[in-house]
């Protein structure tokens, strides 16, 4: 089955060289200079070219030369957002413009104190929604694997400014502790629901047409906690805008029987599927997910 390692590429000089190019130069520096970076990447990551290659031309059902150039386009379009990414996070001089599609679900949430939950994915760049988070002026908690190296996360910590609470999953569960204690006080609570690391339990679903494998966790606290639910993403869509999406929340209640919460869990991915559908096939440079998400090994 498919799993996600935990960790991003990337070495902590290149990150402290595109830092200190935003810094004295730019973001339209950082963005020239990646063009040759993504180039390389595009030239020497067999791995990854394989399997966003199978992703245009299989999934999305793009001809070989139009994959091929939409290989290009995604490797320059996750250094965007990327380098967008700690632009704004370090607080350097780059302003982005944002649309604003679904406020009013999240604005809601936060008058009517009802917390919720948001789940997002690997698509887009999500940090971004931050603007967004700190519009509705409520506690927001962001939900995240601890797998990065150790050296690059020290890194950008020194450089950047965390506005929200940071709940890292844990292998000894603790992290149960904080969620349920977020929930118990009406915060927001974010997560990504794309993702997982081996060992973790998962549920089937047809994904732009074929079986993918989903972890069950987002979606089951989804009705475990009986809060609002909304499907967000952050796109970028110009040099500096991006267009932020989030669903109409649903809340779901948590049943009596395994098979009948199996049956909720399902039908909320099945929710989830269909908002990233439509996202990925209106973005389709911006899936993030270098790993083979559809494969067939099920052991």
């Amino acid at each position: 089955m498919a799993t996600w390692k935990g960790k991003t590429r990337g070495g902590l000089t290149g990150y402290k060289i595109f830092v200190a190019v935003l810094r004295y130069s730019g973001l339209s520096a950082a963005y020239f200079l990646l063009y040759f970076v993504a180039f390389y990447f595009f030239l020497f990551n067999p791995k990854s070219f394989i399997t966003i290659f199978r992703f245009y031309h299989q999934k999305l059902g793009f001809s070989f030369f139009r994959s091929i150039a939409f290989i290009y386009r995604n490797y320059y379009s996750f250094g965007q957002v990327l380098l967008d990414k700690i632009a704004v996070m370090a607080g350097f001089d780059a302003k982005f413009d944002f649309t604003f599609e679904g406020e009013e679900h999240l604005l809601k949430m936060a008058e009517e104190k009802t917390g919720g939950l948001l789940i997002s994915a690997h698509l887009g760049n999500f940090e971004m929604a931050g603007y967004m988070l700190e519009r509705i002026k409520t506690n927001v908690n962001i939900i995240m694997y601890d797998a990065e190296h150790e050296k690059i996360k020290d890194y950008l910590s020194s450089i950047t400014n965390r506005n929200f609470n940071i709940i890292v999953l844990k292998e000894d569960n603790s992290h149960i502790y904080e969620i349920n204690k977020a929930f118990r006080e009406k915060q927001i609570v974010c997560i990504h629901g794309d993702r997982f690391v081996k060992g973790s339990k998962t549920m089937a679903a047809d994904f732009l047409g074929d079986k993918a494998y989903f972890p069950t966790g987002p979606f089951y606290m989804a009705m475990k906690f009986n809060v609002p639910v909304s499907f967000v993403f952050a796109m970028k869509e110009k040099k500096k805008s991006y267009h932020f999406y989030a669903s109409p929340p649903v809340r779901y209640e948590q049943q009596g029987i395994q098979q009948k919460r199996d049956q909720t869990i399902l039908k909320i991915i099945k929710g989830y599927i269909c908002e990233m559908e439509k996202t990925i096939r209106k973005y389709p440079t911006q899936w993030f997910n270098y790993y083979d998400f559809w494969e067939r090994n099920e052991q």
